[in-house]
């Protein structure tokens, strides 16, 4: 069956399957190219007739992930220049005002789509949700700070998109008074980043923030630095006019190179924050569309009347040792430069060495990255604005047991989505079905009232939902772990 339905820009065509209408590649702005190239999110034409909607749009441009992580990130690739289009998932097209969920992917600010299969919106749409999934500029033409270009192109194309949910999402059966940001890893971050916008402010009541959240940003100064790295590799001006006269193909090769140069040159007066954050396109504080880093922002107020849940898995950092072989190689020397440059020392170690006296210098290093670049942040935001907290500690098989609870793992469980390649490669053929249902139930419960079904993170108790082999609420997970970080994370 089909559904046709009218908004905005014009008439749409959708498919209907088991009760459930899918929209695919509705472009919510223009394409980004062309005269509009490096400049902002721009409104979408109009079209006369009906336009199908079949099937997924044109993807950012991106580099194809590096091995091992092709194998396992499973991230489709679709050419053209309308990339700046969503996905829509509705049980109810018509007048009904159901709560409305946009995923904002992940992928380090540089890969991803709307379009991963993890993240079909089907399970949400069966229990009563609109479910939208977006694309946005990625890399050097969503995030590279440019003169004569707009600053954080992919936040505002994020902006542009919940605007579009604004004026469009009712004919979909969705209420644009109750709308749920919702995001993993970059899109955790581009959450928080969101709760801190001035431009956002409005734009949505609830936000869930996956593995990341307000730390992760760049200043202006570091900015210009990688701009100018990346003018001089391709021999022009840093300047908006000669980037985009380039193939987005070209940029997509300098911008790659850079990424995987900043992956081994520690060095922070080349790099600013980068050194450490290893995120060469991040957003930037350029003082205007991101005003300040978002945690120091949400701190002082910004989106306090949104609802907040955060979280991270137990063992984030293994998806990035355990596949390259690196948990083996991590030497102690290692391990106590990288303690150092967070400002932890030795007897913050000593401390992650007494819970876990069996472990190598690689685990060791990998519990103290976790804490530093995901749980700490994350805990850190919902301090600063009282929520929810939960941990998803349900190890993987992959990799001999060796991949842990690791980053990513928890996607396919909050999407139902266990039997997706990308599901399948990270959590195994016998994932268990009733986690994703606890997972998945309590992030729609979420959406629908601000309530996921467990206290609020305060001071006095600490309040997290581990999700796990049993669900069941801890109050102050590794208290001593995170104590550690007072006043230096």
């Amino acid at each position: 069956m089909e559904c046709v339905i009218d908004t905005p820009q014009g008439r749409v065509r959708g498919a209907v399957d088991d009760g459930i209408a899918t929209f695919k590649g509705i472009p919510y702005a223009a394409p980004p190219f062309g005269a509009n190239r490096l400049g902002p999110p721009l409104p979408a034409r109009p079209w006369d007739g009906i336009r199908d909607a079949l099937s997924f749009g044109p993807t950012a441009p991106q580099p194809p992930y590096r091995p091992p992580f092709d194998e396992i990130l499973h991230n489709p690739l679709l050419p053209g220049h309308d990339c700046l289009n969503l996905n829509v998932w509705t049980p109810e097209p018509g007048s009904t005002r159901l709560p409305v969920m946009v995923w904002i992917h992940g992928g380090a600010f540089t890969n991803g789509s709307g379009a991963v299969p993890t993240y079909d919106g089907r399970a949400f749409a069966r229990d009563g949700i609109v479910c939208v999934t977006i694309n946005y500029r990625l890399g050097v033409e969503g995030f590279a700070q440019i003169a004569g270009a707009p600053p954080n192109r992919g936040l505002l194309d994020q902006v542009a998109a919940l605007e579009w949910v604004r004026d469009s999402i009712a004919p979909f059966g969705g209420d644009p008074d109750n709308v749920t940001i919702f995001g993993e890893s970059a899109g955790g971050m581009s959450v928080a980043s969101l709760l801190s916008m001035p431009r956002a402010e409005g734009l949505f009541q609830r936000a869930i923030a996956q593995s990341g959240a307000g730390h992760h940003v760049i200043s202006a100064a570091s900015a210009d630095k990688i701009s100018a790295m990346l003018a001089a590799r391709l021999g022009v001006a840093p300047t908006r006019q000669a980037l985009a006269a380039l193939p987005a193909e070209t940029l997509v090769e300098a911008q790659a190179a850079i990424s995987l140069e900043a992956l081994f040159d520690r060095d922070p007066q080349r790099w600013g924050e980068v050194a450490t954050n290893q995120m060469a396109w991040e957003p930037v504080v350029d003082g205007e569309v991101l005003p300040a880093r978002p945690i120091d922002r949400i701190a002082a107020g910004a989106g306090a009347g949104v609802d907040v849940m955060t979280g991270t898995t137990t063992e984030e950092e293994r998806l990035f040792l355990v596949p390259t072989g690196l948990m083996e190689l991590v030497p102690g020397e290692m391990l106590a430069a990288t303690a150092a440059a967070y400002g932890l020392g030795t007897d913050g170690v000593a401390v992650y060495r007494t819970g876990r006296p069996a472990a190598t210098p690689g685990e060791l290093f990998s519990a103290v990255v976790t804490d530093w670049f995901f749980r700490i942040p994350a805990l850190r935001l919902v301090e600063a604005h009282e929520g929810h907290v939960y941990e998803f500690g349900w190890r993987s098989p992959a990799f001999d047991g060796r991949l842990g609870a690791c980053h990513a793992l928890e996607i396919a469980f909050v999407f139902d989505t266990l039997p997706t390649e990308r599901g399948r490669t990270l959590g195994g053929d016998q994932a268990p079905h009733a986690l994703a249902d606890a997972m998945h139930a309590a992030w729609v419960a979420f959406a629908r009232s601000g309530d996921p079904g467990w206290p609020r993170y305060r001071s006095g108790r600490r309040a997290t939902m581990s999700f796990g082999d049993t669900c069941e609420v801890v109050d102050d997970p590794r208290a001593e772990e995170r104590r550690l970080w007072d006043g230096v994370r």
